[in-house]
């Protein structure tokens, strides 16, 4: 285990901070080997939209995973950053005109208001990029078996059978009354895919038995039903100034959620449901599975 505080709120809190100055690193104006030139605008627009702050819940989860199973953390913090790359980059795009036009991201203008459309759709290819860049750098050191799976892992989880798919699926889906099993679907692609891959990093990057491998997986799983669960609820029932970016919007453009469907209470009972689930699927590691409940709590119960 780290040995960082065992507070939740404090390894959060600094996870976040070490993810944040791996990123400043990272997108800094130094050009690499076999790079030619890094465009200052392309930059400036990339760090707009993976420096706004934020939990940086995705790599808080390859982290802890991977510190759980004894996984090396040098390499679990760069996963998680090219996660967060990936995260940022769908966050980029979902926000532009074509998609779901929001003006708001963390209470900050969103990249494309702030450094317009074309260099948005860049930022966002740049960061996907970098993503896979980071993996398979010589600076993360793992095993290039474990690269490999990492990098299918998250090209499986981010793309056309993943978040992509999802983003497509929900764009398709407005206004026509999706049933809960396609809502499901959905959800599972545009949000789960990436919270199930942060948690099966960790066990990936430490070299862990398929066992425990199958075991996070279906704890990212059950932690990502949740998390679009909560989100759902406080879309209709959080204020924007809160969120930091607009809400009621699913409502408006006739979106499927779950909470639409089965409504206020059913949705709280079921958040319950899977915080349970995913303190069972962690009861084999005892105490030290301790932050990984707490995340699981924290996931359902945010306020924002």
């Amino acid at each position: 285990m780290s040995d960082l505080p065992h507070s939740f709120e404090v390894r959060l809190k600094s996870h976040a901070m070490a993810v944040e100055a791996c990123l400043v690193h990272l997108l800094t104006d130094q050009v690499q080997s076999d790079e030619i030139a890094r465009p200052t605008s392309l930059l400036a627009a990339m760090r707009h939209g993976v420096l706004n702050g934020g939990k940086r819940l995705r790599p808080f989860l390859v982290m802890e995973s991977a510190a759980l199973l004894g996984g090396d953390a040098q390499a679990a913090l760069r996963v998680g950053a090219a996660l967060e790359c990936v995260h940022s980059y769908s966050l980029v795009h979902d926000d532009l005109p074509a998609m779901d036009d929001d003006e708001l991201r963390r209470g900050q203008p969103t990249v494309h208001i702030a450094h317009g459309e074309a260099n948005a759709i860049l930022a966002g290819d740049g960061l996907l990029t970098l993503a896979f860049d980071i993996i398979a750098a010589p600076e993360t050191h793992l095993p290039d078996s474990s690269k490999t799976d990492l990098i299918l892992a998250l090209a499986r989880a981010s793309g056309i059978g993943g978040m992509a798919g999802g983003q497509a699926l929900d764009l398709a889906a407005e206004g026509r009354g999706l049933d809960e099993a396609r809502i499901i679907t959905l959800q599972a692609m545009k949000t789960g895919a990436l919270i199930r891959f942060a948690c099966e990093a960790g066990a990936i990057i430490a070299g862990s038995t398929a066992d425990d491998r199958r075991v996070m997986r279906q704890y990212g799983e059950t932690i990502g039903l949740a998390f679009q669960l909560a989100d759902d609820l406080l879309d209709l029932t959080a204020d924007a100034k809160t969120m930091g970016k607009a809400t009621g919007k699913d409502a408006a453009r006739g979106k499927g959620t779950l909470v639409a469907l089965r409504g206020q209470v059913w949705a709280e009972a079921e958040l319950a449901r899977l915080v349970a689930n995913a303190e069972t699927l962690l009861t084999a590691f005892g105490q030290e599975a301790s932050i990984l409940c707490e995340t699981a709590r924290f996931v359902a119960n945010r306020s924002h």
